[in-house]
């Protein structure tokens, strides 16, 4: 997995503007999904046996 740098000079973008980074190892380190509140309304996060994510409503 990559992490964020800094973008190329004249891009207008720096480091302290990217947005922070959550890996998928930490997020998933005791199982396959994890539940994500939004705007009082519950989402599941779930990893899937090919590495892919998909987030269900």
């Amino acid at each position: 997995m990559h992490a964020h740098t800094a973008s190329k000079p004249g891009t207008g973008t720096s480091a302290a503007s990217l947005p922070p980074v959550l890996r998928s190892c930490e997020l998933f380190a005791k199982g396959k999904e994890i539940l994500i509140e939004h705007q009082g309304e519950m989402y599941r996060l779930q990893l899937t046996r090919n590495g892919k994510l998909i987030l269900i409503k």
